[in-house]
């Protein structure tokens, strides 16, 4: 009998979220998703000390040692997956379309330094307005981007109609910021405000046709990442593929695209002024898009002092 997630495999493309490189190479994922949370927590492990000195005593005069930090990881990730690595630009340039730019194209260069080529990588930003129109730029020149922190239809659509290769809507911070109105109280499975906006997307994007995938992310529990099978990709945390792959049972498909292609949804078309409408219409994307940006931001932030610390340490 199959395993849970061997059985997910069927529908879905396994990705791993996370930078720790044992539980990647135990889980041997197709893909693997880091983000500053994430470098940060490997960093922090013991473990993993080694590759912290190795970048710093690379690193040169005015650099802070983040880029190189999250390119090294993202490079011993790719010895363990076939497929792709997703890199984070820095949050803080999240309103900046011109820097976003910039450092995604810095990003792909570092790569290209160490023999990866662009189609492993994987450019993650933030789904602003102004980040998925540094998307559409990157994209056009053959760079392909993860647009993260996703909350809103609207951004959903906008990451669409620009062309990116993948979105990540995340399911876990959309079911916390409801489960936090409901005063703590648990949502019942079949109302889980995270899966129906999945799926809400993946209806639309097959429907109408378009070529950017959907990777369901940030999952809290099992049965989210179960009620999402047939999803494009789906990237699970360490904890939670132990799970699966310790649950024995065939996984129902239950995102299927000839299925979403008669749903009945409207197209919609937006400009600037549209998007960001729309957007703030939604009161949980408004403040999860922001907590998020915080969230990374203050993270890398840590990651750059622990960088500072060691390196004079040493």
């Amino acid at each position: 009998m199959n395993t849970q997630l061997e059985s997910l495999r069927q529908y879905s493309v396994i990705v791993a979220d996370t930078s720790d490189l044992s539980s990647i190479a135990q889980h041997r994922p197709q893909d693997a998703t880091t983000n500053p949370s994430l470098v940060l927590q490997a960093a922090s492990d013991p473990r993993y000390a080694p590759i912290i000195d190795e970048v710093i005593a690379r690193l040169g005069p005015g650099q802070d040692g983040i880029d190189e930090l999250f390119v090294e990881f993202g490079c011993r990730i790719l010895t363990m997956v076939p497929g792709r690595v997703s890199t984070e630009v820095d949050a803080r340039l999240s309103f900046d379309t011109e820097a976003t730019v910039a450092r995604a194209m810095k990003l792909i260069d570092m790569y290209a330094a160490r023999g990866v080529a662009s189609e492993r990588v994987l450019i993650k930003i933030a789904s602003t307005w102004e980040g998925i129109q540094a998307a559409t730029r990157l994209e056009k020149q053959g760079i392909h981007c993860n647009l993260t922190l996703l909350f809103s239809f609207a951004q959903a659509v906008a990451c669409a109609d620009a062309g990116v290769t993948l979105i990540s809507p995340f399911v876990g911070r959309i079911y916390d910021w409801y489960r936090a109105n409901r005063g703590g109280n648990d949502i019942p499975r079949e109302e889980d405000p995270g899966v129906a906006s999945v799926r809400r997307i993946y209806q639309y994007y097959k429907k109408y046709g378009y070529a950017t995938s959907v990777m369901g992310a940030s999952f809290r529990k099992a049965t989210q990442i179960l009620d999402l099978a047939g999803c494009d990709l789906l990237t699970i945390s360490p904890q939670l593929l132990e799970e699966l792959a310790a649950g024995n049972g065939e996984v129902p498909r239950l995102l299927d695209p000839d299925t979403a292609r008669a749903a009945p949804i409207e197209r919609l078309t937006l400009d600037a002024s549209e998007f960001q409408w729309h957007h703030h219409q939604d009161a949980m994307a408004v403040d999860k898009l922001a907590d998020g940006i915080r969230r990374f931001d203050a993270d890398a932030r840590k990651l750059e002092a622990m960088v500072a610390s060691r390196r004079a340490g040493a």
